[in-house]
């Protein structure tokens, strides 16, 4: 793990980690709860709620059935294989909540991507660590956290750079993070997938290694 700054404030002493499971083995995540923004939301507060948790986490390299609520996940072919591995790590909790950055870096890039069901507001930024090139992707922001910003600004470690977004803004999710790393952009700006087909996992999955790395949040979640 790279000694960083929290992405969010998070006490280990004190704050409940709860995993938090997407997949089809999760028979109470229904296809009504999934495709109802405020069913999903009030699903995912009452996770929390119940295990006295400040976060629901979880999700890198997991096989995910709820991607099928948003056609931005399938394939134009309805044939052909659908995105449904996930590349991040979600940190799941009320809107607002800040966001910083773990390392110092540059922004890379940043959008809106107001598909529903994708990224919403996006900001990238590009590290340089022990002469290692990287970025960190963060997902589901709110819209206000790109306004002013501009590409090439410096950002410090441990500096507030984002708040998690309403579902307005936030793609129409239950408010969360997406983080996520990604070695090469591959040209791309102010996006990346964050989801990719499972044949194509084991290249995916060595461009976006664990973010836990990054994170070190992992260790301390729990399942209830």
């Amino acid at each position: 793990m790279i000694d960083t700054a929290a992405v969010v404030p998070y006490n280990s002493m004190a704050d409940k980690l709860l995993l938090l499971d997407f997949t089809d083995a999760n028979k109470t995540l229904t296809a009504e709860v999934v495709n109802n923004i405020d069913l999903f939301s009030a699903y995912v507060s009452k996770q929390l709620f119940d295990a006295g948790a400040t976060y629901g986490i979880g999700g890198y390299n997991e096989h995910r059935t709820v991607y099928s609520r948003s056609k931005v996940f399938d394939s134009p072919e309805s044939n052909e294989e659908p995105r449904r591995l996930h590349l991040g790590v979600d940190i799941w909790g009320p809107a607002g909540t800040p966001v910083f950055a773990p390392l110092e870096g540059i922004v890379h890039s940043f959008a809106f991507n107001d598909q529903y069901g994708d990224y919403g507001a996006t900001i990238i930024l590009h590290h340089e660590w022990n002469n290692f090139s990287f970025h960190s992707l963060y997902g589901h922001l709110s819209l206000k956290d790109l306004e002013g910003l501009t590409e090439g600004r410096q950002i410090q470690s441990g500096e507030l750079i984002a708040h998690f977004g309403e579902p307005k803004e936030n793609g129409h999710w239950p408010p969360h993070l997406h983080f996520q790393l990604i070695i090469d952009m591959e040209g791309k700006k102010g996006d990346y997938p964050g989801v990719c087909k499972f044949s194509e996992r084991e290249k995916y999955l060595l461009n976006s290694p664990d973010p836990d790395m990054i994170l070190g949040m992992m260790k301390h979640a729990s399942a209830g």
